[in-house]
C-alpha cells in the first residue's frame, strides 16, 4: 500500500503564497499581496512579472497549455486551452505568456446563458484574472494545464458568471461590517471576509449500470424505478464502514484535491445507500466556491477511473435521501476574529449580538431571495422530506440563544449559568460540556455554534448564488444598523434599542422545532412565512422591486443582471424538464414496452403449452396476471401518448417563458408522475431477467 505524506503533496499544484514568495521579486510580491489583501487595482508591470513566474513554474511541472477558468451562469466551469508557444522566424517555437494574457482573455459570450444580456450577434465577452483566488494545475489524460481563475463579463460590462457578483457581494458586506466595527472602537480591522465550508453530498454507483440507464445519463436522476425490498429504513449506512471500492475512490479523491490545495477533511457514508459526503475546512467564500467547483469536477473524473459514476443530482433516487450542500457561513475579520463566535458569555457579548441580529433581520426580510438562491429543478424533488429541509425559510438558534434574545426583548439582564455537563452514565468516560445548541436537521438555516448552516443549497449547483444573497442581505442589515448608530452620541445605549427592535420585529423567523411537522406548516402560515415549493415560483423573488433596490444599492447586481438570472432560471427549468419528459418517452417506447410485450409472449406461450398437455392444472391466477399486465401496459402506453402530446403543446407557449415554465410544472410534471406510476408497477410484474434497465436494488447496493 502506497503511503501518502499529506504535508508533502498539499498545494503542490497551486501557485500559492509560498510559491509566489519564493519566485517573485520582493517588491512585486508585496505589490501583489497588497492588491489581494486590500482589494486594489492590479498594476500592469506587476502582472507581467507574475505571468513570467507563473509560466516558468507551470512548465517546470509539465504544463503545455494555460486556460482562463471561469464559471458561466450554467453553473459549471468553462475553459479554453491555449498553448505556451509562439512561432519564430526560423520555424521553431518559444514559450511565452504575457501579463496581458494573464489578465484578460476573450470568449464567445453569446454561446453561454445570458438571459438576454447578449444577443447571438453580440458575441464578445471577456475573462478577467481574479488574483484573489490562486492559479492551479489540472492533471488528466490530456496532460497538465495551468488554470487561471477569472471573472467573465460582457463587452458592455454586465456580469455573465457566478464569480463577479460574489466578489461584489463580498466587498459590500465588508464595507458595512467594517463600519459597524468602527463604531465598537475597532480601528485595526480593514476587511471582513465571509467564510464558507460547503459540505458536498453525492451518490456513487457502478458505471456499467449507470450507462444502461438513459435517464441517469441524460438527466442525472432515475425517472423510473420501483422501490427495492431494502432502502435506508434500517439506518445501517450512515457513518457505516466504507466498502473497499468506495474507500479506494475516496483515497484518490483526497490526494487529487489536496494537490489542488483543497482542504478535504471529512468523508463518510451518508444516510441513503450509495450516498456519501465530503467536507472541506473553512476558507473565504470566493476560494471556497472555486474549490467546490473543483471538488465536483474531480469527483466525476476520479469515479470514472474506479469504474464508478458520481451522481450530483439532488434526487437521483425516489424514496431515499436526496443530496444537498450544507453551506456553513460565517464572518471573519482580516486579523482572524470570528464575528459569529458567541464567546463564553454571549448575553454580554454585544458585538456578537449585533451581528447575530443583523443576520436574523436579513433572513426575515429577504427570505424569498434566500429561497430563490437554492432553487433548481432537482431541488424541487428534494426539499421537504428524507432529511432535506422544508421549503419554508426559518432560523434555528437553539434554546440558549433564543432565551437570551427573549430576555433582551423584555429588558431582562440576568442570565442563567452556562457550562452544563453531559453525563454519559459511564464512570470511565470524561465529562463533556454540553453545546449551547442541539443540531436541527429539519431547519434550513441553523446556527451551529459560531456559524450558520444553510442546508437548502442544491448538490449540483454552485454555492455562489446562495452566498451572493447571504452577503448582500446581511450587508443591508448592517448598513441600516451603522446608519442608525452614526447619528447618535451614545452608541451602546442605541444598540440596546436596535437589538430590541430587531428581535421584536423579526422573531417570527426563529423556529427551533420540527420543520417536518404539520403543525409547523400551519404555524408558519400564521407567522406570514411563505412555503415556496417550486423553482418557477421561487425565482420571481429576483425581479421584485425590493430585490432590484437591494442589489442595486450595494452594486452587486443591476436590474438587467437580475432579470437575466430570472430568465436563465426559467429557461433551465423548462429545458431540463423537457429533457426528462423526452427521456421518459424514449425509455418507454424503446425499452419498457418491448420488454413487457416479450414477457407477456413468454408467459402466454407457457400457458398454451400447459393447456396443450390436457393436464388438470389450475392456471386461473396466471391468466389473471397476464390480463393485469396487459391492462397495465395499455394504460402505460396511453400515458406515454399523453406525455408526447403535452410536450408538443408546451412548445406552442415558448413566446411566454413564464407561462411555459408554469405549464411544465403543473402539467408536464404531473403527467410524468402518472407515467412513472404505471412504469414502476410493470417493473414489479415483469421477470427481472427481461426488465431492460438496472433496478434500484442493483444501482444502490451492487458496488
Amino acid at each position: 500500500m502506497t503511503r501518502v505524506k499529506v504535508s508533502e503533496i498539499f498545494g503542490t499544484n497551486v501557485f500559492n503564497d509560498a510559491v509566489m514568495r519564493e519566485r517573485l521579486p520582493r517588491p512585486i510580491y508585496k505589490a501583489l499581496k497588497k492588491t489581494i489583501d486590500e482589494g486594489l487595482a492590479l498594476e500592469r508591470e506587476v502582472a507581467e512579472v507574475v505571468a513570467a513566474a507563473m509560466k516558468d513554474w507551470a512548465i517546470e511541472k509539465g504544463a503545455t497549455h494555460f486556460t482562463h477558468w471561469f464559471q458561466p451562469m450554467n453553473g459549471i466551469t468553462a475553459e479554453k486551452h491555449e498553448a505556451f508557444i509562439s512561432p519564430t522566424e526560423d520555424g521553431r517555437v518559444i514559450t511565452e505568456f504575457s501579463g496581458k494574457e494573464l489578465i484578460k482573455g476573450e470568449s464567445d459570450a453569446s454561446s453561454f446563458p445570458s438571459g438576454g444580456l447578449r444577443a447571438t450577434f453580440e458575441a464578445r465577452g471577456y475573462t478577467v484574472w481574479d488574483c484573489t483566488s490562486p492559479a492551479f494545475l489540472k492533471e488528466d489524460a490530456s496532460g497538465v494545464t495551468l488554470c487561471i481563475p477569472t471573472a467573465f463579463c460582457s463587452y458592455t460590462g454586465e456580469a455573465l458568471d457566478k464569480k463577479t457578483p460574489l466578489l461584489r457581494s463580498m466587498e459590500a458586506l465588508s464595507n458595512q461590517a467594517v463600519r459597524v466595527l468602527r463604531l465598537f472602537g475597532n480601528s485595526e480591522v480593514k476587511r471582513v471576509i465571509p467564510t464558507v465550508g460547503p459540505e458536498q453530498e453525492y451518490f456513487l454507483i457502478d458505471r456499467e449500470l449507470f450507462l444502461k440507464r438513459k435517464d441517469l445519463v441524460y438527466t442525472g436522476r432515475t425517472l423510473f424505478g420501483a422501490k427495492p425490498p431494502k432502502g435506508q429504513e434500517l439506518e445501517d449506512h450512515y457513518f457505516g464502514s466504507l466498502k473497499e471500492r468506495v474507500s479506494a475512490f475516496m483515497k484518490e479523491l483526497d490526494i487529487e484535491l489536496w494537490k489542488l490545495g483543497v482542504s478535504a477533511k471529512t468523508k463518510h457514508n451518508e444516510v441513503a445507500p450509495a450516498q456519501h459526503e465530503l467536507a472541506p475546512i473553512f476558507t473565504n467564500v470566493n476560494i471556497a466556491t472555486d474549490h467546490n467547483q473543483l471538488i465536483m469536477d474531480t469527483m466525476k473524473k476520479v469515479a470514472n477511473r474506479h469504474g464508478l459514476a458520481c451522481l450530483l443530482h439532488e434526487k437521483p433516487f425516489a424514496g431515499v435521501n436526496g443530496s444537498g450542500k450544507h453551506n456553513n457561513w460565517s464572518l471573519s475579520t482580516d486579523n482572524g476574529q470570528n464575528l459569529l463566535e458567541p464567546g463564553k458569555t454571549p448575553h454580554e457579548n454585544i458585538q456578537f449580538l449585533v451581528f447575530l441580529c443583523a443576520v436574523i433581520k436579513a433572513i426575515d426580510i429577504y427570505s424569498d431571495l434566500l429561497r430563490a438562491s437554492a432553487a433548481n429543478p432537482g431541488n424541487d424533488h428534494r426539499l421537504g422530506g428524507n432529511e432535506a429541509p422544508p421549503s419554508i425559510i426559518s432560523i434555528f438558534l437553539g434554546e440558549h440563544l433564543t432565551n437570551i434574545l427573549e430576555r433582551i426583548e423584555n429588558g431582562v439582564t440576568s442570565e442563567r449559568q452556562r457550562g452544563e455537563k453531559l453525563y454519559s452514565g459511564v464512570s470511565t468516560l470524561p465529562l463533556l460540556r454540553k453545546d449551547d445548541t442541539d443540531r436541527n436537521r429539519t431547519s434550513p438555516f441553523a446556527f451551529t455554534g459560531n456559524k450558520f448552516e444553510f442546508r437548502m443549497v442544491p448538490s449540483s449547483s454552485s454555492v455562489s448564488d446562495a452566498n451572493v444573497v447571504l452577503n448582500t442581505i446581511v450587508a443591508d442589515s448592517l448598513k441600516e444598523i451603522a446608519d442608525r448608530l452614526e447619528t447618535v452620541n451614545d452608541v451602546h445605549e442605541e444598540i440596546k434599542w436596535i437589538l430590541k427592535d430587531i428581535i421584536s420585529n423579526h422573531k417570527r423567523i426563529i423556529f427551533n422545532g420540527d420543520g417536518y411537522s404539520k403543525e409547523w406548516l400551519s404555524e408558519a402560515e400564521k407567522r406570514g412565512l411563505r412555503n415556496i415549493k417550486s423553482t418557477v415560483e421561487a425565482v420571481e423573488a429576483y425581479i421584485t422591486k425590493e430585490a432590484v433596490e437591494l442589489f442595486s444599492k450595494h452594486n452587486v447586481l443591476s436590474e438587467q443582471e437580475l432579470r437575466s438570472r430570472y430568465e436563465i432560471a426559467l429557461e433551465t427549468y423548462i429545458k431540463r424538464t423537457n429533457i426528462e419528459a423526452l427521456t421518459m418517452i424514449e425509455m418507454s417506447n424503446k425499452q419498457i414496452i418491448p420488454a413487457v410485450i416479450k414477457y407477456m409472449n413468454e408467459v402466454a406461450t407457457s400457458l398454451n403449452q400447459i393447456k396443450a398437455t390436457n393436464l388438470n392444472i389450475q392456471i386461473t391466477e396466471i391468466e389473471k396476471l397476464v390480463i393485469e399486465i396487459s391492462e397495465t401496459l395499455n394504460t402505460f402506453k396511453i400515458k406515454v401518448l399523453e406525455l408526447e402530446s403535452l410536450t408538443q403543446s408546451a412548445q406552442k407557449l415558448k413566446e411566454n417563458i413564464k407561462e411555459q415554465a408554469r405549464y411544465y410544472r403543473d402539467v408536464i410534471c404531473k403527467s410524468m408522475e402518472e407515467l412513472r406510476l404505471y412504469g414502476d408497477k410493470l417493473e414489479n410484474m415483469v421477470d427481472s431477467k427481461i426488465w431492460p434497465i438496472p433496478t434500484y436494488g442493483e444501482l444502490m447496493f451492487f458496488i
